[in-house]
């Protein structure tokens, strides 16, 4: 099968399109009904029986080996060499690999992004069945002068991205697998594995890691760029509990890269610039608590003041915020509740069946709208939080979905009455188009973070204690609007960096929106930019890896 693959992709086959005649002339159907047609399977012989018919012989080469190719046709426009012929990337893929040109079914889905903005442009999707896959597609994309674009949870909405104006999709789904090891101290994820399945998994074996918050992204995306999650104040950061990875690196070469390679420390942090991670091992950990607790308390905007001075005083100014202890809260309009924008306050502690009134008292003292104790486990957090896999922020809905970070130490509450009227106006207006924003302030606990010395991973602010950002869904209608959620944004932004005193922007690169720099991503400190700058030059000199938060 592998011989009639290559013979059918030689260079006198490679150049001839399908055209419609060749079409009806061997299937007997009009053209429009085979455009996304799926050739399922094609045997040895029957690449003798069919020779008669061009098509049928492109299609045999396309699946003599069990590849599926979904197509219109099987050539896809390059920006400098003309037509590309995927039959030849598809001899050299295994039998469980995929290959959609445009016009199936299985290409839009895979195009789709939870962000419409600023969107990545794909001539072909390639769906890896193993590692090997992935290593001949970058090859194969290097010889044709295509630029790639690696995906998986499809999160990522930095506009950065839409600078792929044409190229290779590389979909890790395939790469799927979590091996736990047998004496429970690691775990080998694939890297297209999704956060839930590896918290779902390591929790059926008593075991737990730090993933991402959210149901719905991989938990490789969130982890090369720090990755905060529910467990950091254990076990710090995502990327802290990598032990080595497989990765591809912009020539197509496989490594393993661990702490004994430089590349190592970038990868952790900044590692969207530096390769294309096929698994890595990650530490894992004995479930320490089941249950969990949250207290929901929901306040109207004449509290802003007082909920984060209080915030302060408990956790940031003059105490921590215990290991046990996570403290998220939204603004969001919702006029069942109140007239402009509530603040949703959520208190999420560990190993308790109720959250302890040391931490819920002082709160109900200010006079919420209303106090919702709920209990449950480790697993309930994502649906408390309003992003497991049901919620909306996990549905692809056509949005555009903008986000403009900022890290902070602590609240300013004059800052926050500035930007809250401004959010309040933005949302309840009567023709407004962000009706369905959301802002999003993340304090986790820190000491797991603050245990590994700043100097140790490209991920710069292990100092911060909060994780704030404005998200801006809006369904797109040309860039007069995009230009309005850039300025409303960014102005929301800058309040909130005047009133913190910060000498720096420092931002969340999984969260941000495209127009910060290298030094608000990745720290300002000289040290940092010159050692990232360095290892890209050796790693990755022609910048294949640069659509996403570059460094340069």
């Amino acid at each position: 099968m592998e011989q009639n693959a290559r013979r059918a992709s030689s260079p006198s086959i490679a150049k001839v399109r399908l055209n419609a005649a060749i079409r009806r002339s061997f299937y007997g159907v009009k053209p429009s009904s085979v455009d996304s047609f799926r050739f399922l399977r094609c045997t040895y012989s029957s690449m003798y029986q069919l020779k008669q018919g061009l098509a049928a012989l492109l299609a045999c080469a396309a699946f003599a080996t069990g590849r599926e190719i979904s197509f219109s046709d099987l050539d896809a426009r390059g920006s400098s060499s003309g037509t590309v012929d995927f039959t030849q990337l598809a001899s050299k893929l295994s039998p469980s690999a995929h290959i959609y040109l445009p016009g199936s079914d299985g290409f839009n889905s895979l195009v789709a992004r939870w962000s419409n903005l600023s969107m990545p442009v794909a001539n072909v999707v390639v769906v890896p069945g193993t590692e090997n896959d992935v290593v001949q597609t970058v090859k194969f994309a290097n010889a044709k002068y295509l630029p790639f674009l690696t995906v998986n949870g499809v999160h990522g909405s930095i506009t950065t991205l839409g600078q792929m104006t044409h190229g290779i999709e590389i979909s890790m789904k395939q790469l799927n697998s979590i091996k736990i090891a047998q004496d429970g101290q690691t775990v080998t994820i694939g890297g297209g594995v999704m956060s839930k399945n590896v918290t779902d998994t390591l929790w059926a074996a008593g075991k737990q890691t730090v993933t991402g918050t959210c149901e719905c992204v991989s938990y490789l995306g969130p982890a090369l760029g720090g990755g905060h999650g529910w467990l950091q104040g254990h076990h710090g950061l995502v990327s802290d509990q990598f032990v080595s990875l497989r990765v591809v690196k912009a020539d197509g070469s496989l490594a393993t890269v661990d702490k004994s390679s430089d590349v190592f420390w970038a990868m952790k942090g900044a590692g969207h610039n530096f390769g294309i991670v096929t698994s890595v091992v990650s530490k894992i950990y004995d479930i320490q608590h089941r249950n969990y607790a949250l207290q929901t308390i929901i306040f109207s905007g004449d509290k802003v003041e007082s909920v984060y001075e209080l915030a302060n005083k408990l956790w940031l100014t003059e105490g921590t915020i215990p290991e046990d202890l996570n403290n998220w809260s939204y603004w969001f309009f919702d006029p069942t509740l109140d007239t402009k924008p509530v603040i949703a306050m959520y208190l999420i502690q560990e190993g308790v069946d109720v959250v302890d009134a040391a931490y819920t008292k002082p709160f109900n003292d200010l006079g919420p709208i209303v106090t919702t104790p709920t209990s449950g486990t480790y697993l309930d957090l994502a649906k408390w939080t309003g992003i497991s896999l049901s919620d909306t922020p996990c549905q692809k809905t056509g949005n555009a979905n903008p986000r403009f970070p900022i890290y902070l130490k602590s609240y300013n509450p004059t800052a926050q009455r500035k930007v809250y009227d401004l959010f309040a106006q933005a949302t309840t207006n009567a023709s407004t188009p962000f009706s369905g924003a959301l802002f999003m302030f993340e304090g986790y606990s820190t000491q797991g973070v603050r245990a590994i010395s700043d100097d140790a991973t490209a991920f710069a602010y292990r100092s911060d204690n909060l994780l704030v950002a404005p998200l801006l869904t809006y369904t797109p209608n040309g860039k007069a609007l995009e230009d309005q959620a850039f300025k409303l944004g960014n102005q929301m932004r800058q309040i909130l960096y005047e009133g913190s005193g910060q000498t720096s922007l420092n931002t969340y690169v999984n969260y941000a929106y495209g127009d910060e720099t290298p030094k608000a991503w990745y720290g300002a400190d000289k040290w940092r930019q010159d050692r990232l700058l360095s290892l890209k030059k050796n790693y990755d000199p022609k910048g294949k890896f640069s659509f996403y938060a570059p460094i340069a």
